[in-house]
């Protein structure tokens, strides 16, 4: 029998969680519920199968009966102009509106409710997901105490799991009513712990408990199993265990979600490990850390190792029914391949794994701090909703050419992700390994600029990050000389080519005008031709001084330039030559760096003279900030996501050289009285914002970091001062 193809299915993150007397909704936050266009978006990518919310606590808030379906009309009817089969998901890490929660005994019969008013609306669907991730949805309300009802013990975990459990049941028999054919999607998280032989006890404990959830729908939680007594001990009825025996809502498909943070692993030696991990049972004290940081076999971890565990263990039909990575963009590209190679190596030993779920197609919010803050920390998926419309990532276009050719290829991929790199342990061995490099000949970037502040940034990120790359000096390739650029590239034979080359002295350049334009526009126009040439993505840098200063508000891309120095001038007609060369190049605009890695900047230089108790005069025109590391960070992402023409690339926000002085200086402990105003009136306003999507963090949170970097080297120097 030929094995049928596997499927790439989507998923929206589409969360609605009670937090306090607060309810979050992701599909809110993330917009998609304005934009029924999004749908089209996903249809594009080729996606036939699509995790879609149809949640109680949207269509019946005020009461069990009364049901809107509004919106849910709308969108179920383009589901099915578009020919894309919905999985519709009931409750989605909710406790349900807000007339019950999960540790009410109604709220199973009220679950199910909403589940027969769902089947007989839309009875064309014929997939379910009434409760997303009941057992870890049970801990963090039951347990953990992150979501609402917000318990902390093992009574109220056990009891909301049993809950979910039951509400499950009841829901697939008032489908099945309408629907007989419908099928249960059942998801769930699963990992593994791992540990010291003196917690092996607590080990065995939670994997067992991994499978509590399933194992409970499957009807497998007889007298014999192990977690039928501990259920009684901690307050489940019996008569709810006899009534989960029955099986009948036994999973069709399982749908297993694993993260890098799904497998743990517990040490009593808690000072090897950052204090956030560590925690206890009541008989041992012990750091619960990720266990993918230790030094355990590759074999024992990993997507792979647990669907294996899966299959073995139930033999039925199974999905990854969420495979996402919240990090950079070339390793949620290594991510998601690397799920989907592990699926089919399973297929290819028999397993029945029929899909693999991209997730979030866009993006989530604050899921950092599992909803419970609100920092508005956006993770994004396929789709960048930052954007006045969503931008495609390098995530939609893996998922694309996998949902239509099974295969897809980037640069990228040439290394592993940090969870199999050495930067991924606590403490690093001393000999590094190449197992995670993936290819015989690696393709790297090729980065200009090996003794500028931009060019050793981007070297040592995307070191970091597993980006390979050669660093160039003007020795190793001189921009401006065509010959020069031409040879470099036929020996590097790079994927890309980042620009950090060129003239930076803004105020000698009034002095030295033909050098300035021939290392910034000429340099710049003839790497671009180069690398058009080659069809080579090809990323270079700008600046807010092609603006004048005298806009009443922040330039945005689609502004005129008109740079009143050399140096902008330089810039300014860069930006037309690369444009005219290479219609594909990535531009950015920048303005004032700042970083923790050298001393060639305004914030280093003010605190430098702080450090002496001199006092400090810094002008008041106006200006936004850029933080090296996060410049580096953002628009490796964007060049990776096939990012082309003019961005602005500063972090959010405004602000005077003088307050960029004073805030630093109140940060290092300095007395911001000691800088003072410098320069005349009229104040120049180069702030930069933009109009293609913000992509920068706050300057607040840059300013923050620059310090949580530099903390040691200033707390010397205010220490020598005091001294003094």
């Amino acid at each position: 029998m030929m094995k049928r193809p596997l499927e790439l299915w989507g998923g929206i993150e589409c969360t609605v969680a009670r937090v306090g007397d607060e309810y979050r909704d992701q599909s809110l936050e993330t917009g998609y519920s304005d934009r029924i266009e999004d749908l089209d978006r996903i249809a594009e990518l080729g996606i036939r199968t699509l995790r879609h919310p149809v949640l109680w606590e949207t269509i019946s808030p005020e009461g069990p009966d009364r049901a809107d379906f509004t919106w849910h009309d709308e969108r179920m009817a383009h589901l099915q102009k578009l020919g894309i089969r919905a999985i519709a998901g009931l409750c989605h890490h909710g406790s349900g509106p807000h007339y019950t929660h999960m540790l009410d005994p109604a709220w199973p019969e009220l679950l199910a409710r909403h589940a027969a008013n769902v089947a007989e609306r839309y009875p064309h669907l014929d997939l379910y997901t009434p409760v997303n991730e009941p057992l870890t949805t049970a801990r963090f309300s039951g347990l953990y105490g992150h979501w609402y009802p917000h318990g902390t013990n093992y009574e109220s975990f056990l009891k909301i799991l049993v809950n979910e459990c039951k509400g499950t049941v009841l829901s697939m028999r008032a489908i099945r009513k309408v629907r007989p054919d419908a099928q249960l999607v059942q998801t769930d998280d699963m990992g593994k712990t791992f540990s010291t032989p003196l917690l092996s006890y607590q080990a065995e404990h939670e994997n067992q408990r991994r499978f509590l959830g399933f194992d409970l729908l499957c009807g497998m939680v007889n007298r014999d199993h192990p977690w039928w007594r501990i259920l009684l001990d901690h307050g489940v009825s019996e008569a709810d265990l006899e009534f989960l025996l029955e099986g009948d809502a036994a999973p069709d498909i399982i749908g297993i979600n694993h993260y890098l943070t799904s497998e743990r692993y517990l040490d009593e030696n808690m000072k090897r490990y950052p204090e956030h991990h560590w925690g206890g049972n009541g008989r041992h004290a012990y750091a619960d850390a990720e266990a993918v940081r230790m030094p355990l076999p590759a074999k024992d971890l990993g997507p792979g190792a647990r669907l294996r565990e899966v299959w073995e263990r139930y033999k039925r039909p199974i999905a990854v029914t969420e495979a996402h990575h919240g990090s950079s963009r070339d390793d949620q590209l290594r991510w998601l391949v690397e799920v989907w190679n592990d699926v089919n190596t399973l297929r290819d030993e028999g397993a029945d794994i029929r899909a693999v779920t991209i997730w979030s197609l866009f993006g989530a919010v604050d899921w950092n701090s599992l909803l419970t803050r609100r920092n508005n920390f956006y993770e994004a998926g396929p789709f960048d909703v930052r954007a006045p419309e969503p931008r495609r990532t390098a995530l939609a276009h893996a998922a694309e050419a996998l949902a239509k050719t099974g295969t897809y290829d980037h640069p990228v991929l040439d290394r592993a992700g940090w969870w199999k790199r050495d930067i991924r342990f606590y403490k690093r061995p001393s000999k590094q390994s190449r197992s995670c490099w993936l290819a015989d000949e690696p393709r790297q970037i090729l980065i200009t600029g090996a003794t500028g502040t931009l060019g050793r940034a981007y070297s040592r990120l995307a070191e970091f990050r597993g980006l390979n790359h050669v660093l160039l000096s003007r020795q190793d390739m001189d921009i401006a000389d065509a010959r020069s650029v031409k040879e470099a590239l036929r020996c590097h034979r790079p994927w890309a080519v980042i620009n950090a080359a060129g003239y930076v002295r803004v105020s000698e350049a009034e002095n030295d005008a033909e050098r300035c334009l021939r290392e910034n526009a000429a340099g710049a126009e003839i790497l671009a031709k180069a690398c058009a040439d080659r069809g080579i993505p090809l990323v270079t840098f700008s600046s807010d001084l092609v603006f004048d200063g005298t806009l009443d508000r922040p330039y945005v891309e689609s502004d005129e330039v008109n740079p009143t120095t050399v140096y902008g001038e330089s810039k300014a007609e860069a930006e037309r030559r690369v444009l005219a060369a290479h219609d594909k190049a990535l531009i950015l605009r920048t303005s004032a760096f700042f970083g923790p890695w050298d001393r060639y900047n305004f914030v280093w230089s003010i605190l430098n003279t702080l450090s002496k108790g001199e006092g400090v005069a810094a002008s008041v025109d106006i200006v936004s900030p850029t933080y090296v590391p996060d410049l580096v960070n953002t628009s490796l992402d964007l060049l990776i996501d096939g990012g082309t023409g003019i961005w602005h690339m500063a972090n959010l926000g405004e602000i005077s050289w003088r307050d960029l002085a004073a805030q630093a200086a109140e940060r290092a402990g300095f007395d911001p009285s000691l800088v003072t105003e410098a320069g005349d009136l009229p104040v120049l306003n180069t702030a930069l914002s933009t109009e293609r999507g913000i992509l920068m963090p706050r300057l607040e949170s840059a300013l923050d970091r620059f310090f949580f970097d530099s903390e040691m080297e200033w707390s010397e120097k205010k220490l020598n001062v005091a001294a003094e």
